[in-house]
């Protein structure tokens, strides 16, 4: 019946439980950690390659002017602002695929496949891309920043750079194989094939020593 009470003297229906209510002022669950960003390598604007290169810079205008005066350092500024302004755009260019692959590339995919646990097969995948990579360097260097932002380590992104250097095909077909003739491009590629493997071999095997910390910060991540 309704109206019947139960052995406490309430009726049923006036005390549901309270495992049934959800409380609001429950947290929500956590997102999955995988499924977050990985934070990108945070780079000073100013760093030693830049207070080197302008070091040099200055050194070099003081001689240049107490040889050839003021109208000598300014016929090269002329030149060298007319020499930027032509390659720009593309600098520009490459500096914008890089952002875009680090944006597009699956960083848990990159990362297994490329970082630091990755063994020789990621050695070998680096290789393999850099020797088909096409363009110039204003597309390797920034691609392979995005890898290394992306979750490539420092091994498998050096055997990329090694090999887009010594083995592409780029200019291998539109160079070498012209002028210096199919067998010895045939040669030098052969020959050249163990270096980046070895370069990032290494380059990941110096870079463990001396960042231990930063390495396993990167693997936590």
């Amino acid at each position: 019946m309704d109206g019947a009470l139960n052995q406490n003297g309430h009726h049923p229906r006036a005390d549901p439980s309270p495992l049934s209510d959800p409380s609001p002022k429950d947290p929500a669950p956590a997102e999955d950690a995988e499924s977050e960003p990985r934070p990108g390598r945070v780079r000073k604007p100013i760093g030693w390659s830049t207070i080197i290169i302008a070091a040099l810079v200055a050194v070099s205008a003081a001689l240049v002017w107490r040889r050839d005066g003021t109208d000598g350092v300014l016929d090269i500024l002329t030149h060298d602002l007319s020499l930027f302004g032509g390659i720009l755009p593309r600098v520009l260019a490459g500096c914008l695929l890089g952002a875009f692959i680090s944006e597009i590339l699956p960083h848990e995919k990159v990362s297994r496949s490329l970082g630091p646990q990755s063994g020789l097969k990621g050695l070998l995948i680096g290789t393999a891309f850099g020797a088909i990579l096409p363009g110039g360097p204003f597309t390797a260097y920034p691609v392979a920043s995005a890898l290394l932002a992306v979750g490539a380590d420092f091994g498998a992104t050096i055997a990329m750079v090694v090999s887009w250097t010594l083995i592409g095909y780029g200019r291998a077909v539109a160079w070498e194989i012209p002028i210096m003739g199919t067998d010895f491009t045939l040669w030098r590629i052969v020959i050249s094939l163990p270096l980046p493997v070895l370069a990032g071999g290494l380059g990941r095997f110096v870079y463990v020593r001396l960042y231990p910390k930063r390495d396993s910060d990167e693997e936590a991540n």
